[in-house]
């Protein structure tokens, strides 16, 4: 095998450190431990959903959460995947950031993926649910999306949530904000550029549940039906306004942003010849991370650049 730089190393290592669980141990596995020292018996623990799919992106905005995610104590990661079995690639990678974490292989039914509208995310977000009310009896529930941006106060904010607290999230819709309006404390309403009749038109990063508000509600689930996943989750919860709490600063602060990368294909790169540098192992590791891979016969053609002069390679 071609010699690996550090992180590829780390990445490749045995799985069999992983303690791997349920009857199919590659549909989901756990790491509990917080090699961080960052678990608090005071604190409620935060658990937070992230469905992910795989695309070339994929790792690095995963790498990004994670470094936000280290920062933040009695936190329980929760990474739902699109596909059949879990990638042992991403297991591997959310070692790194010694931050417990339950793996889970969530696909979309396929029957969803034929909609003229594609309810993405749902599947992931329901087996998370799934996870939780079989595993968890205390803490706070979050969403958060593996582009979105988040401010590390949100996690003080959110953290002491006692039915379900809600805040703005910036860059949504045509007001680039979406959020509770307040009046004297409470809320009277919603401020969002695509109300669609909705009676809780929030962005699903614009709340956090209590986990035993949530474990109240039995049949409580996120419906699939692209547009209003949030309103019916929040409707089957018997959320009322008066039980709506406030967070920044009265919903006049923006603490997580629903960011987004542009999606690309995985590239192919053209190389005729075969290279004996350290070109070799890159492209390994592309084609290993899901970023890209090279062809002799197809793609973008592979150019070797020294003093302005390039050759095909």
């Amino acid at each position: 095998m071609s010699k690996q730089g550090p992180v590829q190393r780390k990445l490749r290592k045995s799985a069999s450190r992983n303690q791997y669980l349920g009857k199919d141990e590659t549909k989901r596995f756990d790491i509990t431990s917080d090699k961080r020292n960052k678990k608090f018996d005071d604190l409620p623990i935060i658990y937070f959903v992230t469905p992910t799919y795989p695309r070339r992106e994929q790792v690095a905005e995963l790498t990004r959460l994670g470094q936000t995610l280290m920062h933040i104590v009695n936190l329980h990661w929760i990474i739902a995947d699109d596909v059949p079995t879990c990638n042992t690639m991403i297991g591997k990678l959310l070692k790194k950031f010694g931050i417990p974490f339950t793996h889970i292989a969530s696909p979309m039914p396929d029957v969803y993926r034929k909609s003229s509208v594609v309810p993405r995310g749902v599947a992931n977000r329901r087996a998370a649910l799934g996870w939780i009310r079989k595993n968890i009896h205390s803490g706070v529930l979050y969403f958060g999306d593996d582009d979105n941006t988040f401010d590390l106060e949100l996690f003080d904010e959110i953290r002491f949530t006692k039915k379900v607290s809600m805040f703005p999230v910036g860059l949504i819709g045509d007001y680039s904000v979406s959020s509770p309006v307040l009046m004297e404390g409470k809320v009277i309403g919603f401020f969002d550029s695509w109300p669609a009749k909705r009676k809780f038109p929030v962005d699903m990063a614009g709340f956090a549940v209590n986990i035993g508000f949530l474990l109240s509600h039995p049949h409580a689930t996120m419906p699939y039906k692209a547009g209003y996943e949030e309103d019916q989750f929040l409707v089957s919860l018997g959320l009322k306004l008066e039980d709506i709490e406030p967070k920044g600063n009265a919903c006049t602060e923006i603490l997580v942003w629903h960011t987004q990368t542009t999606k690309k294909p995985a590239s192919t790169i053209r190389i005729s010849q075969p290279t004996d540098n350290s070109l070799k192992v890159l492209l390994e590791n592309l084609k290993y991370l899901g970023m890209a891979q090279s062809s002799t016969s197809k793609g973008a053609q592979g150019l070797l650049t020294k003093d302005g002069a390039t050759k095909q390679l």
